[in-house]
């Protein structure tokens, strides 16, 4: 490829191929995860609780809208760049940003109260945080990289 073609250039990502199957692909493993997780919260919460406080609890009870959001903007994102739309590009930064805040959120509240060195659910908390984390910086690239290219195609 040389430089002055489009895909050489800062945005111009190709849309086509591995790379596009791959980000699908980590679309819906996304959704599937947060739905898990959330049914389990909610049915089994011992499965995925990582501490039994009180303070715990509360803190983890202020996720479900946030959580919904994220998931809106990963389902957005897999329907956008499964049709090939312009609107992906918004829906996998919002959804990459979205994950990036809610990381961190958990992060401070984790390292705050000791959460990773608890035993077993400490490091199943700090496994969810470092997915949320590869997942969300994941999309931001994938997407920005191909902004471009994106935002070239036809309104879907």
């Amino acid at each position: 490829m040389s430089a002055t073609s489009p895909a050489a250039r800062p945005g111009h990502a190709p849309l086509d191929g591995t790379s596009r199957r791959l980000v699908l692909a980590a679309l819906a493993f996304g959704a599937v995860l947060d739905v898990v997780y959330w049914v389990l919260w909610y049915a089994a919460r011992d499965t995925v609780a990582s501490a039994s406080t009180d303070a715990y609890y509360d803190f983890e009870n202020a996720f479900p809208l946030a959580d919904a959001w994220l998931l809106l903007c990963v389902v957005a994102g897999f329907v956008t760049v499964l049709r090939r739309s312009h609107a992906a590009l918004f829906w996998l930064l919002a959804g990459g940003g979205a994950g990036v805040y809610l990381g961190c959120m958990d992060t401070l509240y984790d390292v705050e109260h000791g959460i990773w060195g608890s035993g077993s659910g400490g490091a199943f908390e700090l496994f969810i945080v470092v997915v949320t984390f590869v997942f969300s910086v994941s999309l931001l690239r994938w997407g920005w990289r191909r902004r471009h290219t994106l935002l070239a195609l036809e309104h879907a």
